[in-house]
């Protein structure tokens, strides 16, 4: 399963196991980390520095979507750190990557982490309409601004949030929203780049605002019943076009 295959790419970071960089091809490997340089040599020295820091890597969750396999991860580097990995297979090998990495925090007030909760996708059949429903919630709730629909998407009375400065429960999710209106560090979506899915889980990967700093968006959500009822995320500034290493852009 390409899952598997990156899981043991991610793995890799903390074990230098060389066999399974095989899953990349080298000679098509787009890099949308700006950090990062072009291609598999981009990649190689990027395992090698992070090699030198004693690394521990856990892939928590792992979902495929079409040629897509998204991942949810932490890292212990220098510093610990939590990402979501998106890599694009063609003719069987991975061609291309996204990611966005935060800052691990502390738990939030209701005691969840920022990667803790279920990890395995159920609900296969419903991999569509989960996916359509979450695009929504961003559309119409997240970026529009229609908080008088948010029960139309969010579960009511059962909502479990990992982001470290909420905690669980709607009115908590509406009144954070509330607050981006007029809150000069407000945030401020303003775009979606692409819906990933499998069964019950869906990313959504979107571009905007974080005060007046541009920002990358990704949010994780579990849905059951037709409504979304756990959400896990990650915020990173798009750094400035002088600072890329490659021409490839974050989205």
């Amino acid at each position: 399963m390409k899952k598997e295959q990156i899981r043991a790419l991610l793995k890799s970071i903390e074990t230098e196991d060389p066999g399974p960089v095989a899953v990349v091809n080298e000679s098509k490997y787009i890099q949308h980390n700006p950090q990062t340089h072009e291609g598999s040599e981009g990649l190689a020295t990027l395992f090698k520095r992070l090699s030198e820091t004693a690394p521990r890597v856990n892939i928590v969750r792992a979902f495929e979507d079409g040629d897509i396999v998204f991942a949810h991860t932490e890292y212990d580097f220098a510093k610990r750190n939590i990402g979501f990995e998106v890599f694009r297979f063609e003719d069987g090998q991975a061609v291309e990557h996204w990611d966005n990495i935060q800052k691990r925090e502390d738990p939030n007030m209701s005691g969840r982490n920022m990667v803790d909760g279920p990890t395995e996708a159920i609900d296969h059949d419903k991999t569509e309409s989960n996916r359509a429903l979450a695009r929504s919630f961003i559309d119409t709730v997240v970026i529009d601004g229609h908080l008088d629909k948010l029960t139309s998407f969010v579960n009511a009375t059962n909502y479990a949030e990992h982001n470290p400065r909420l905690q669980d429960g709607i009115e908590t999710l509406r009144s954070a929203l509330e607050e981006q209106s007029d809150n000069r560090n407000r945030v401020d979506y303003q775009r979606i780049h692409r819906v990933l899915a499998e069964g019950n889980f869906v990313l959504c990967v979107s571009e905007g605002y974080l005060g007046s700093i541009h920002t990358a968006f990704y949010d994780l959500f579990r849905l059951a019943d037709g409504r979304i009822v756990e959400h896990w995320d990650t915020t990173e500034r798009v750094a400035p076009r002088s600072e890329w290493k490659n021409d490839n852009g974050k989205f």
